[in-house]
């Protein structure tokens, strides 16, 4: 399929529920599959903006189940409540490609929200800003055009080339879907897949590593464009591992990610 290179957005919508994918969401490992952070963060938005979604119930989890790669083909999303009560609800969001087989998986929980209903208390500090942070070279990619040049990252500690925990601050540089306006849970989603990326703990040329799923939660809803993940990774030798992030926006922490982590010698 086209590339959609000329397209300045991750997704171009063709119809209310199917996507087409351009080449910023073109993953690092493999030309013809995405980064699996902009494919979340649409299912993200799927399950905010679906027809009837509450106002006043806020995201604040969110698994992502990877069945295999996310390949750069027009892809349908489609939700559906699996369980609806006056202050919780569930929502599952999936990914298809055309005649295929579901891809990926969101499963979400929303919670009714009141303003100034409790005091608010955040027991993480705050890392340094995006204004205090250094530019850092991405590890190589042998393509011009993907996710690594739809991201801007800075870095407080740690680098793409440095292995162990790092702080990177990540912001989109292209909109979600072309057209229409990206939320700061757009932003967070389309990040939070990128923590083992920036706090790797093993050499990227040698190492596979393959995260089946991502969860997120949030106990404050972001804000801004700028999302930094606190990240490290642990690996045991028997090939399993995580990647866990705290997930910070310029006002300070908003919640944390998760990846469980498949991990085995390159061929």
């Amino acid at each position: 399929m086209p590339d959609h290179s000329d397209v300045e957005a991750f997704f171009e919508r063709v119809a209310d529920e199917r996507f087409v994918p351009t080449a910023y969401t073109r993953g690092p490992w493999d030309a013809g599959s995405q980064h699996a952070g902009p494919p979340a963060a649409l299912l993200g938005r799927a399950v905010q903006t679906r027809p009837g979604a509450r106002e006043d119930m806020r995201l604040v989890r969110i698994t992502f189940e990877i069945h295999s790669p996310v390949p750069l083909a027009p892809l349908t999303v489609r939700t559906r409540v699996l369980r609806e009560g006056r202050s919780v609800e569930l929502v599952e969001a999936s990914l298809a490609p055309d005649g295929g087989e579901e891809i990926m998986r969101a499963r979400a929980l929303r919670i009714r929200t009141a303003p100034g209903a409790v005091p608010a208390v955040t027991p993480d500090p705050a890392v340094p800003g995006p204004e205090r942070a250094r530019a850092e070279p991405f590890f190589p990619v042998p393509w011009d055009i993907g996710y690594h040049t739809a991201m801007e990252a800075r870095f407080v500690s740690g680098s793409f080339l440095d292995r162990g925990p790092a702080t990177c601050w990540l912001r989109m540089r292209v909109p979600l879907v072309a057209g229409e306006k990206t939320a700061p849970l757009d932003r967070v989603l389309a990040a939070a897949d990128s923590g083992n990326g920036v706090s790797n703990v093993l050499d990227f040329s040698a190492h596979l590593f393959v995260n089946p799923d991502l969860t997120v939660h949030l106990h404050r809803h972001p804000v801004g464009e700028w999302v930094c993940l606190d990240a490290r990774t642990a690996v045991d030798p028997y090939g399993v591992g995580m990647a866990e992030a705290s997930l910070h926006d310029e006002q300070g922490p908003i919640g944390r990610g998760v990846q469980s982590l498949f991990v085995a010698p390159r061929r």
